[in-house]
Parts: C-alpha cells; structure tokens; sequence
C-alpha cells in the first residue's frame, strides 16, 4: 500500500456526485456515509453498489475513503454489522470512523487491516481520551472541535496517534456526542444521525423562567454558531500535529464541496511548499467561501481561545442573498461536471509475426496486454504516428496520457478496430489492477461471535413486590441544600456530590456525614475533562485523596484514563452519558473494572433488556435513572458570556425558545461549561411494572435545580413508589417519560 502524504485534505460526500467532485477539486481522502449507521442519516448516503462504486473511484484515482459508522449502536443493530461492512472491506475500505465501543470492539475482531478513527462524537476532550482509544485499537482521533491548538499538540506528543480536526464548516453548539436536545425535544437523535438542529433557532434568554429578556434584538439566535474557516492559521494547526484537515459538509451539494476544496488544497499544497514564514491567504479567497454558503461570518473556531460572544451568529440567516453565478457555473464546469482523468504512460510494440502489445502505467501500477498479430503491409504501411493517435483516444475512460511511446518494426498493416480493441482492453487490465490492490479477503465469521443478537432473559419479579429488597437507592445531588434530606431518608444508599458544586474543601466532611447516615459518598466528576478539569483536581488533589469517598461517577469515558495515568485508586462507576447501548459496549466498559454502569437517557424499556441482561453476564451492577432534568446540551459556550459578559461565578439562566417554554441554563465555572437542562423532569414514577421487569440493581434521582424542599418531596413519592411500594403522588405535574416508552429512532 502507498504512504501518506504529508498532509490530507479530507472532504465530505453526501453523494456519489460530491465524492466526484471533491476528488476533482483535489481531496486527499473523502470520508461518505452508506445505506446505514452514519451520523448524516437524511444524506443522499450511498446503497452497498454505490459505496462499492465510491471506494473503488476513490482508489482510481489515489484517494483514500473512510466510510461513517459513526453511531450508537442498538442490539439488535449489532448482529448486521458484519453483513453491512463486508462488501466495503472486501473492497478496500480504507477505515471506519466510529462512536459506539461495542461497534468498535466487532469491527476491531472481524475486519483485521482496517483502520479504526475514533470519531468527535466520542467527545474526546484531553489526552487521557485518546490515549484510551488508541488502547482500544484506534490509530486515528478525531477530537472534539472545541480543542485548542495546546491541547491537540499534547494529544499528538504523547500518543503519535493521526489527528484529524475540522478546519471548515458547520460548528455544533453542543460537545458532539453529549447533546440529547433534539432527541429530548422532537426525538430525533443527534446520537443515531438525525439532529433537527434546534441550536439554530431563536431564544431569548432570561434571569427569571418567565421574566423578561436580557438583551438585544440582535440576539436571538444565541445557540447558532457561525461556520468555521481556518484559512488563516492552517500553518499553526499542521504544527500542532494535525495530520488529516477535514471540511464538514455531508448534507450540501457537490458544487459546495468542490469549492471549498479547491480553496483548501491550495492553502495546504502553499503551506507545505513555504511553511510559515511564506504563507499568505488571499482576501478574494475567503471571499468566495463566503460566495459559497454565508451563515453570518466565518469564526476561527476554538483553536486559540476558549469561547466567544463573536464566534455566535445571533441573527437568523438572512432567507435571500445574491449568488456568484460566474463562480457557481466555473465550479459546476470545472469539478461537478467533467470527469477527472488519471495520468498514464504507454509503450506500445508492433513486429511483424507477434502479438501487439501494449504497456500502461499510472499511479505505479503496470500492466501488459496483447493483442492481434499485425500483417505485413501490401500497400500502404501504417505510420508510427497514426498508431500512437490511436492508441491515444482515452475517450470516456478515467485516464489521459501524458506519455506515449510506440515502436514500429517493419512496413506493417493492423486494422483499427483491432487496436482499439488493444487499447480498451489495456484500461480495463490497468483499472483492475489498480482495484485489485486495495481489495481484501475477509475471515470467515464465527457463529458464535458476540455481534450476534443475544437472547434476553430478563428476571420477572411479581408484580406486587417492591422492585428489590437488596436495591442500590442513589441520588445525586448538584447544590449543598439537596443534602439535609437525602442524608435523613432511610431509603437512600448512595449520595454523589458534584464536583463543581460542593467545595473541596469540605469534601471530607461531606463525604463524613454521609458515612454516619449509612450511605456510600461518590463524587460526579464533569461532563468534560479538558485543561481546567486537570488543573482543578490537580489543586485539589489531597483534597480527593483525603475525603473518604467511595467512588467516583465518571461522566466521560476518557476519566478512567485519567485516574489511571495520575494514580488514583478510589474506585469509579460510569455515568449515563458514557454510552453503553449494547452487550459489545458493556463488555468493553466491564474491562474497566466499573462499580456500576449507568443506563443512557436514550434507550426505551425493550431496548435496555439486552443491555441489562449483558450486565448481569458480566456480572456488573446496573442502574436506571428515574428522576432528574437531562442534560440536554453541553458546550464549551456560556450563555451568560454571550448575553452578560463573563461573571466568573456559577449561576441559572433560563432560555424561552418559539413555544414559550423555558429551558434551564448553567454555567459551570470551575470546569468552563454550560448544561442546558431539560425544563421537564424525566420521572417513572409509577412506571414499577416496566422497572420491576428490567431489574436494575440501582435507581438514581438526578437533583440538579431543586430546593431543599422540592428535594425533600421529589425522595419522599419516588422511594414510596419504587422502595416502599406505597401509592404516593410525585410534586409535580408537568414531567416526561423522556425515551423510556418511546425510545429513538
């Protein structure tokens, strides 16, 4: 297989037809979506012949093609895997860029030489993150987008892995991989590839949940972030260890992609051939991406800061704008339009008495082929120069020659349909070869390999019984006030305190009271474990070590890295928001020695039997959340910056969206990142059947916003409901099932 290039521009392919024209326009690599299983689900994503079709256009022509399979996987979804990526693999699909760990795991086992990527939807946020992925078999990152260039350089320092970052396109509010919004709003998920994108719409943003908004017209579309364009630094991110520079943009046409293309293969090719010192970037050029799609500015991104009021559209795009129709009718002829030719160098022998024969060469491959004996001329011989025009009509084939060598020996006569039949048959060899040297033999698939769709035989506890004598009853708390009477309530065993929100250097006393109630005291580390998180239990290291807890909740995968990396012995429990959907991904999360796993928000009731099932096969405690405001988006954004300017101090926001309702919004300060909390409370109270059915060896109520009072009430009707078995009213009437019933799509 050939090396890499120094660099790779890496383009999207919602189609066939954009594949054809970033690949024109000078992409290195294409990354394309097929039938299933991408995060681009309404792209015009290609069938099995389509993406067959793709890969092998792709390495006619010297690209490299990673397909997305960069999904959360269900179950049942597993046992299709190998069926669906077989025909890719067979035909030299260069790598997967993947979300789920159980997908990860089959791909690693059953597709041998196939690169794994680890995608942004992984929320890979430090170096801890890629260090564990590359652990897993990943020899590529995609990090998350809001990375620094500092915090990317470290990641390609201390793990040589390929790095592949965004350098243009659409930006995400929300850290990819931890926004449930429109999947808790509209049920489409952002995690299975069908976000309705509610971050592009209006909101006015409130001190009060029905007061009056803070600040100007102009920022309505406060969530909207402008398009990312890197033009400008492209040489500080190849020197941060970038490898692969990828243009987002699955979802528009092909003229789109060709242009943006276009644009970047010559600033990357300028920053390769001069470096920094003689690179430069064009105004007119920046100019015309903007020509190309103009969502209110282009942003550097998070590159070379943390967030930005600037880096936000605010106003809704304008409906109507003047396009370049000189520039839309160049792209459209240049790249959309015309077919690329490969170059190619022939050598073509005639001799009286033997074969015709006809040597073709490109991209370092060469083949021979014969042909007809060529007669001895009765009148007019041949000439050299009719044969090598001959020869030389490439017609529609993918090739033009920029070398043709023919060589003559003797008068000779050879008809011309035989020479073009030497020269059809001449491409057809070379283009197979060509293929032929990136196509697979894929292992046999064993019938007992894990993919296969397990058989779910659920406990069923009689109906009229309390879900267990034995049960694990946790809350988690994320205000000081929330603890009185959680540490009164006989019926709770766990407390885990937010680590944002409860002083470290009260954590031992904290973690104190909770063992004199009889309860086990864990402590909930943050969504996102970046620089500040780092820094801030590196402060507080003694403060950790010293406390007493019993465990630590881990709300990102890459944690567990961490503690391994620094030393931490307490033992740790993996929160909802690391995703285990399915047996393969339990499996892969039970080799991390978990106290427990935490169901994800996103799973209906007939969907967690399988992975409550693979839980007690593994032999790992298994809990359900029953109450608590989702987490609906994190971003490295903050609200209140946006609106107010940066207050240096934790506080609720509430943002009013077109219907009227109002959705919680908090700064977290220590760790530099907002939650957008769902503005009705997941609650299964009185769904005890459903519970009774899954048998979790936990429960857990989320306290986030709640009063002491309101958290008093809230314990009170759901330990009665679900520990007790006695009929109480919950203290509210407003809440969602959130995807327990209805589950996604």
């Amino acid at each position: 297989m050939r090396e890499k290039k120094r660099a790779e521009l890496l383009a999207p392919a919602g189609s066939f037809a954009s594949l054809k024209a970033a690949i024109a326009a000078g992409a290195d690599a294409v990354y394309m979506g097929g039938a299933r299983f991408g995060a681009r689900a309404y792209a015009e994503n290609a069938d099995q012949d389509g993406m067959v079709e793709a890969i092998e256009y792709a390495h006619l022509h010297g690209c490299r093609l990673y397909m997305t399979v960069n999904t959360l996987f269900k179950e049942g979804e597993l046992k299709e895997l190998y069926s669906y990526l077989l025909p890719y693999y067979r035909a030299g699909l260069d790598g997967v860029i993947v979300q789920d760990l159980g997908a990860l795991a089959f791909i690693k086992e059953h597709f041998p030489g196939m690169e794994l990527h680890a995608s942004t939807q992984m929320t890979i946020t430090s170096v801890y993150g890629a260090k564990k992925l590359k652990s897993l078999g990943c020899c590529r990152v995609v990090p998350a987008r809001e990375l620094s260039l500092a915090e990317i350089r470290r990641i390609y320092d201390e793990t040589g892995m390929d790095i592949e970052t965004f350098v243009h396109g659409a930006l995400c509010y929300s850290y990819s991989g931890q926004c449930l919004m429109s999947s808790l709003i509209g049920g489409r998920s952002g995690n299975r590839g069908r976000c309705a994108q509610p971050c592009r719409l209006p909101y006015r943003v409130t001190e009060q949940e029905n007061g009056a908004a803070i600040n100007k017209e102009d920022q309505k579309c406060i969530l909207s972030m402008k398009d990312l364009c890197t033009l400008d630094i492209l040489p500080q991110i190849l020197e941060a260890g970038v490898f692969s520079l990828k243009i987002e943009g699955r979802m528009k046409s092909p003229r789109y992609t060709a242009g943006v293309v276009r644009i970047y293969r010559k600033y990357l090719d300028r920053c390769l051939e001069y470096g920094l010192e003689g690179y430069y970037v064009e105004p007119e050029d920046k100019k015309e991406l903007l020509d190309l799609f103009d969502r209110g500015g282009f942003t550097s991104g998070y590159y070379t800061r943390h967030n930005g009021k600037d880096m936000i559209a605010l106003k809704e795009k304008p409906e109507f704008r003047e396009t370049d129709k000189e520039l839309f009718d160049f792209l459209d002829r240049e790249y959309v339009e015309k077919e690329k030719k490969e170059p190619v160098s022939g050598y073509a022998y005639l001799a009286e008495g033997v074969p015709a024969a006809l040597t073709l060469t490109s991209q370092e491959v060469s083949v021979t082929v014969f042909g007809q004996i060529p007669q001895a001329a009765k009148n007019q011989p041949m000439t050299k120069e009719k044969i090598s025009r001959q020869l030389g009509k490439t017609g529609a084939t993918a090739y033009e020659f920029t070398e043709l060598e023919t060589e003559v020996t003797g008068a000779l006569f050879m008809p011309v349909q035989a020479l073009n039949e030497l020269r059809r048959e001449g491409f057809e060899k070379l283009t197979e070869a060509i293929k032929e040297q990136w196509r697979r033999t894929a292992p046999a698939f064993g019938a007992d390999a894990r993919g296969e769709e397990t058989a779910v035989k659920s406990r069923i506890l009689a109906d009229g019984m309390a879900v267990s004598d034995a049960l694990v009853f946790t809350v988690s708390l994320e205000s000081p006030v929330q603890l009185a009477p959680c540490l009164a309530s006989p019926e709770v065993s766990r407390i885990c305190l937010d680590a944002a929100s409860f002083a470290p250097s009260r954590w031992k006393e904290y973690a104190d009271a909770c063992h004199q109630a009889g309860k086990e005291c864990f402590l909930t580390l943050p969504h996102i474990f970046r620089t500040h998180a780092v820094e801030f239990f590196k402060t507080n290291r003694a403060c950790l070590e010293n406390a007493g807890f019993d465990g630590l909740l881990l709300r990102a995968f890459e944690e567990i890295q961490w503690m391994k990396d620094e030393g931490i012995g307490i033992p740790a429990a993996f929160d909802g928001t690391v995703y285990g959907w399915n047996s393969l991904a339990v499996h892969t999360l039970k080799e991390q020695e978990p106290v427990f796993l935490t169901m994800s928000w996103e799973l209906n009731s007939r969907e967690l039997d399988p992975v409550f099932e693979a839980c007690r096969q593994e032999g790992i405690a298994a809990e359900l959340i029953v109450y608590g405001h989702a987490p609906m988006m994190v971003s490295a954004q903050c609200v209140t910056k946006t609106v107010k300017g940066c207050t240096k101090r934790p506080s609720l926001l509430w943002m009013k969206d077109r219907t009227g309702a109002s959705l919680p919004v908090q700064n977290q300060c220590a760790f530099c990142y907002n939650t957008i909390l769902n503005p009705l409370p997941v609650s299964l109270h009185g769904c005890g059947g459903s519970i009774r059915r899954l048998a979790p060896q936990g429960l857990r109520l989320c306290f986030t916003m709640e009063s002491q009072d309101e958290t008093k009430a809230v314990l009170d009707a759901f330990s009665g409901d679900l520990i007790r078995g006695e009929e109480k009213e919950p203290p509210f009437k407003e809440f969602t099932r959130g995807h327990f019933r209805r589950g996604v799509e």
